[in-house]
C-alpha cells in the first residue's frame, strides 16, 4: 500500500505542477480499499468542493453495493448462488454481470470474476493480507467445479445460477467502473479538464492547459514511478501489480491475481499497464452488445495479459487490439524485464535513463 499512496502522490505533483497557471482543486479519500485523488481544473472551490463530494458518494456507494465479503447486493446475490436460488437484482447489479460476461468471454475466461470462492480462499477478501496455505484438495475441487460467468442466468428482474460454485467477486472490474461512472457525471455537469485516480487506475477528461495530463507509471519494486505517459481526454491508464495485494511464505510471492486454470496465484509477472481510447461496443458470444468504457477495460484487460505466458501474448494482444483498439501495453515479468509495445514506446518518458536499454519491444500489435 506503500507505494500505491506514494504513486498517487507521484502523480499528482506532477499534474499540479504542470498547472501551476490554472485553478486547481484537489481532494483525497480512501474507498475500495486503496487512495482516491480528484482533481478539476478551472472549477470554481466551492462547486469543485461540491463535485468532488458527490462523487466520492458514489464511490463509497458503489463499493457499498458491490462488496464481496461484507454485507451487499452482491453478498446477497453470492448466498443466493449457493443456495441455489433465484434472487431480485437492481438493473445496475443485471447490466455490471452482462458487461463482465461478455468480457469474461472475449478473454477466454482469464477474466473471471466468477472465481470469488477461489479468492476468498486465497486469503484475499479481507483488509489485511496475512500468509495463507489453503487445502490443496479444496483448490482443486473449486477449479474442476469451473465456475463461469456463462453458468449466471439473467431474467427481467433475478437471476440465479446454474453452478453452485459461482461466487462473484468484481475487485477487478469496480474501481474502472467507478472511474466511468465519475467522467460522465462531471461531464454533465460541466467540467471539462479533470483527472480521477483510483489507486493507480485513472481516467482524463480534457487537459490541463494546452498539455495533455501527464500520469506516471508506478515500479512495481520501487517507491516511486518507472515512467509517465500523457493521457488524452478520454482515455485510461490501468496497472495490475503483485505488489498492492499479496503475501510471502518462504520467499514466494503469493499476489491477489488468481489463475482461474490453476486455482493458484500467478508467479511469472510484477505488473501489467494498458492504455485505452474512449469507449467501444463490443460483442460475446451471444451477440448482446454491450458498451464498454475505457475505465472498465483498464481495469479488465491487464488481468488477462498478467496471466499469460510470453509464448501466448501475441494472439490474446492481437485479439484485445482488434476488438478494443488497444495498442498501448507494458509488461514487467517476474525478473524485472520490461515488454512494451511499438506505439506506447514511441510516446513514453522514462524517469531513469537506463530503462530503455532494458526494454524489449512487443511486436505482437499490429496498427
Amino acid at each position: 500500500m506503500r507505494n500505491l499512496i506514494t504513486l498517487c502522490v507521484s502523480l499528482l505533483t506532477l499534474c499540479l505542477t504542470s498547472c501551476a497557471r490554472e485553478q486547481i482543486y484537489q481532494t483525497q479519500s480512501y474507498v475500495f480499499g486503496t487512495l482516491v485523488d480528484i482533481t478539476l481544473v478551472d472549477v470554481p472551490e466551492p462547486r469543485a468542493r461540491m463535485l468532488a463530494n458527490q462523487v466520492m458518494q458514489d464511490f463509497q456507494g458503489l463499493h457499498n453495493r458491490l462488496h464481496a465479503w461484507q454485507p451487499s447486493d452482491l453478498s446477497k446475490l453470492n448466498a443466493a448462488f449457493k443456495q441455489g436460488k433465484s434472487i431480485t437484482i437492481s438493473a445496475e447489479l443485471k447490466q455490471i454481470i452482462i458487461e463482465a460476461t461478455v468480457l469474461s468471454q472475449t478473454s477466454d475466461n482469464l477474466f473471471n470474476p466468477a472465481i470469488g470462492g477461489l479468492i476468498q480462499k486465497w486469503g484475499f477478501q479481507r483488509s489485511e493480507f496475512t500468509p495463507v496455505q489453503p487445502d490443496t484438495k479444496v483448490i482443486k475441487a473449486l477449479v474442476e467445479a469451473n465456475p463461469q460467468m456463462t453458468d449466471i442466468v439473467l431474467n427481467v428482474n433475478t437471476a440465479y445460477s446454474r453452478n453452485a460454485a459461482v461466487q462473484l467477486d468484481l475487485g477487478g472490474y469496480a474501481k474502472g467502473y467507478a472511474l466511468d461512472i465519475a467522467a460522465n457525471y462531471l461531464r454533465s455537469q460541466g467540467v471539462k479538464n479533470a483527472l480521477i485516480n483510483i489507486g493507480g487506475n485513472i481516467i482524463a477528461l480534457g487537459k490541463h492547459g494546452d498539455t495533455p495530463w501527464r500520469v506516471g507509471i508506478q515500479d512495481p519494486r520501487g517507491p516511486s514511478a518507472i515512467a509517465t505517459v500523457e493521457l488524452a481526454d478520454g482515455w485510461a491508464i490501468g496497472t495490475s501489480g503483485d505488489y498492492q495485494r499479496y503475501f510471502e511464505v518462504n520467499g514466494k510471492r503469493y499476489c491477489h491475481i488468481i489463475d482461474p486454470r490453476t486455482g493458484e496465484p500467478t508467479q511469472g509477472t510484477e505488473a501489467v499497464t494498458v492504455l485505452l481510447p474512449p469507449q467501444k461496443n463490443i460483442k460475446g458470444s451471444s451477440s448482446e452488445a454491450v458498451l464498454t468504457s475505457a475505465g472498465v477495460l483498464s481495469d479488465v484487460l491487464s488481468k488477462p495479459i498478467f496471466l499469460l505466458t510470453p509464448l501466448q501474448r501475441p494472439a490474446v494482444l492481437q485479439k484485445f487490439s482488434q476488438l478494443y483498439q488497444l495498442q498501448d501495453v507494458m509488461i514487467i515479468d517476474n525478473q524485472h524485464h520490461i515488454f512494451i509495445t511499438p506505439t506506447l514506446a514511441k510516446h513514453i518518458h522514462w524517469l531513469d535513463e537506463k530503462n530503455p536499454q532494458q526494454v524489449a519491444i512487443l511486436n505482437s500489435i499490429s496498427n
